[in-house]
């Protein structure tokens, strides 16, 4: 039985990625802020982590002691400002908070539960095509910034994992229906999930390091 590991999956997509995940027999690891508010059904594992914090990440390394993770998925995230240049949003507390959430965050982790996989491992980093160079749109600057760092985290991750057979891989869950992606958005959070697990499932050394669309298309950086 495989054992994936899903930070900031209290709710959205990270919530039904570990419900899709969970009914095909995976053992889950939920991780979020506040467990006590986690829109999840019984037998998910729930633990309380703030990916920013490195002393929360490794207590609760610690908690699961030797414990294998098979699929590790990087979702916690948080979008601040979308307006231009002056949006009073855009403050230094608000680039801090997602700087360190949306990209060192990701770097914490993997590196803080990376002595828990083997050979044969995979990691998925939810990125966006708004932090795609091809897709300017000129709003909702730091967000795009931070999610365009994530993919290129994983580019160069990817080589460094090489070396221990773990591959990884960037991915664009497509304009889903969530609170930050609001009720006009294209897809569900069960479409998205469900296109995103296919994805991991089909992550290769060969595609290790790219960046991908929900339903497989490759994005462009």
């Amino acid at each position: 039985m495989a054992t994936t590991m899903i930070t900031g999956a209290s709710r959205g997509i990270g919530a039904e990625l570990a419900r899709q995940a969970a009914a095909r027999g995976d053992t889950v690891i939920a991780t979020m802020r506040e467990p006590s508010t986690a829109d999840l059904p019984d037998g998910i594992e729930r633990h309380a982590l703030d990916v920013k914090s490195e002393a929360g990440q490794l207590l609760l390394a610690e908690q699961l002691g030797n414990r294998t993770i098979d699929l590790l998925v990087c979702n916690a995230g948080v979008l601040m400002g979308r307006g231009g240049l002056g949006d009073d949003a855009y403050d230094a507390a608000a680039w801090e908070q997602s700087m360190m959430t949306n990209v060192a965050g990701v770097f914490f982790t993997i590196r803080t539960f990376l002595p828990m996989m083997r050979e044969g491992a995979k990691i998925g980093v939810i990125s966006s095509q708004m932090g795609s160079n091809a897709r300017p749109r000129g709003n909702s600057y730091i967000y795009r910034a931070s999610k365009a760092a994530a993919s290129n985290l994983v580019t160069n991750l990817a080589v460094e994992l090489a070396e221990r057979g773990i591959v990884i891989g960037a991915y664009h869950p497509g304009w889903v229906r969530t609170d930050m992606g609001g009720d006009g958005a294209d897809i569900s959070t069960a479409e998205s999930a469900r296109g995103l697990l296919a994805q991991f499932d089909a992550l290769t050394a060969e595609r290790s390091g790219g960046f991908y669309t929900w339903d497989g298309d490759v994005m462009p950086h």
